[in-house]
């Protein structure tokens, strides 16, 4: 442990012998550094945060109700895109000296590496953007921060709306293509089957009375299509009606269950408030636990007790039950008429070789029909889903914390580093009149002396300064001391002008 501390302490005297050369060494270090510091421009974070609502009644009924979802999955992949970013820079002041593409690729690439879009929960999303460009002023680059933000929940909201609009747009091209060629199968095989029915009459109907009633059930047969599509349309209808309608209603003053009770019971402790009583008044204590008790009650009841039946919701369940009993009659009806065009056409079929190919006609009629006629239900859901997404976006979309100008730099952290900056200089002028001392090899103590040559140190002759040196000395350690204040009270001036500029960008 002695050894340490005499190992130390040479140290010690071996860079106080070369105090000037250290001195000097810091304030190299130390203006450089301060200089370095200075040119760092300051970076500047502006942050929102959006919440987005997935839960739709109506886009549940229309079957769509995981839109919302994908959308958002969607959105977020695509928002940090080089498409997106270049948008953003160009309606900024960072498009201001791009000229060809490969600035805009360098600005695209380095507005990438600031700007984050992270996921905080299920539906909430924060987006943050820091921008410090060294062209532009604190106020500037501050002011900048927002707009990336701020351009960013623009581009959220446009790409939501247009994605899902361009989709349904795109399904209901192709939709009606395939619809088209399948109209055109139709009528092709009505043309034979009409052509074919006009070659065997008799093998076919047999009679004119067969033929007039397979033609009269054919005709019924399509206006029972008719009627089933109306049918369902209404269905669909009546059901978004009912998905908006509340199941019940609780009304003030009514004995609605525990409901009610609470209601009547907060509506006395607002009266009691009103009335200038404070929360420590023994009324107002008695009501509170009386309203914190119907409360719990309220939350063990069943969500639709404790308030009388809505009589628009039962006058509509009750038009649902009948149109969906209308559909069922009318499709019931159809697989009647289907089931006796079969018989009939069955019946008639004399020769085997007719009949099959009776048979084979009357199928693929039968499959392109179906075919056509699921094409044109898709199309008519994807038509609502159009008009859905026409007056209302897939979720609900809300800004909870919109991007604010920043008044404070978020980097560099400029106090750190100008301490920082002081540190290393002093460290670098230490060492710097240590290794001097090494290399000049001397002997501190009579000690490393006798360790260095193996030999006996009889005694050490002690320095005897005059009167002259002393003084000397003095002025010389005081312009030292003078030297190393300057040092730490320049980087004192440095901190109190960054805290005043701070506290002064916006």
């Amino acid at each position: 442990m002695q050894d340490i501390i005499d190992q130390f302490r040479s140290a010690l005297h071996t860079i106080w012998n070369r105090r000037w050369i250290a001195l000097a060494v810091a304030w190299a270090v130390c203006v450089l550094g301060w200089l370095a510091v200075a040119m760092i421009p300051n970076s500047y974070e502006s942050r929102a945060r959006i919440f987005v609502e997935l839960d739709d009644v109506l886009g549940e009924e229309l079957d769509i109700a995981n839109g919302g979802e994908e959308a958002i999955t969607r959105v977020r992949q695509t928002l940090t895109s080089a498409n997106n970013l270049e948008k953003i820079i160009r309606s900024t002041q960072l498009g201001d000296k791009v000229q060809t593409d490969i600035e805009m690729q360098s600005a695209i690439a380095n507005l990438s590496d600031k700007i984050r879009v992270s996921l905080q929960q299920d539906n909430l999303f924060e987006i943050t953007a820091t921008i410090g460009q060294g062209s532009l002023s604190d106020a500037e680059n501050a002011k900048l921060s927002q707009e990336v933000v701020q351009r960013m929940i623009d581009l959220f909201r446009e790409q939501n709306i247009a994605d899902n609009r361009g989709d349904v747009a795109q399904t209901m091209i192709f939709l009606e293509q395939q619809l088209e060629e399948r109209k055109k199968e139709l009528e092709t095989i009505e043309q034979r089957r009409l052509a074919f029915e006009a070659a065997n009459p008799e093998a076919v109907v047999g009679a004119g009375a067969s033929a007039l009633r397979l033609q009269n059930m054919r005709s019924e047969m399509r206006n029972v299509d008719a009627d089933i599509s109306a049918a369902q349309s209404a269905l669909a209808a009546i059901n978004g009606q009912i998905a908006g309608t509340p199941r019940t209603i609780v009304m003030p003053g009514s004995g609605g269950g525990a409901r009610g009770a609470l209601m009547q019971a907060e509506a006395q402790l607002s009266s009691m408030r009103s009335r200038g009583l404070t929360d420590n008044h023994p009324d107002v204590i008695s009501q509170t636990r009386q309203v914190e008790a119907l409360r719990r009650q309220t939350a063990a009841e069943p969500a639709d007790a404790g308030g009388s039946l809505n009589p628009a919701y039962s006058s509509l369940v009750s038009i649902r039950t009948e149109r969906q009993a209308n559909v069922q009659a009318l499709q019931a009806r159809k697989v009647a008429l289907q089931s006796d065009i079969s018989a009939l056409i069955a019946s008639q079929a004399q020769e085997p070789a007719v009949a099959a190919e009776a048979r084979r006609i009357s199928r693929d009629y039968e499959v392109q029909k179906e075919k056509y006629d699921e094409l044109l239900q898709s199309r008519e859901r994807m038509r609502v889903r159009g008009d859905y997404e026409t007056n209302r976006n897939s979720f609900q979309f809300d800004v909870i914390d919109p991007p604010i100008l920043p008044q404070k730099p978020a980097a560099p952290n400029r106090p750190i580093l100008l301490i920082g900056v002081l540190l290393a200089g002093l460290l670098a002028g230490a060492g710097i009149a240590f290794m001097l001392g090494l290399l000049r090899s001397s002997f501190t103590t009579a000690e490393r002396l006798e360790k260095a040559l193996e030999l006996p140190v009889i005694g050490t002759v002690s320095r005897s300064p005059t009167e002259k040196t002393r003084i000397l000395e003095k002025l010389r350690l005081k312009q030292f001391l003078a030297g190393s204040a300057g040092l730490a009270g320049i980087c004192l001036l440095l901190l109190l002008v960054e805290i005043i500029q701070v506290g002064s960008v916006a």
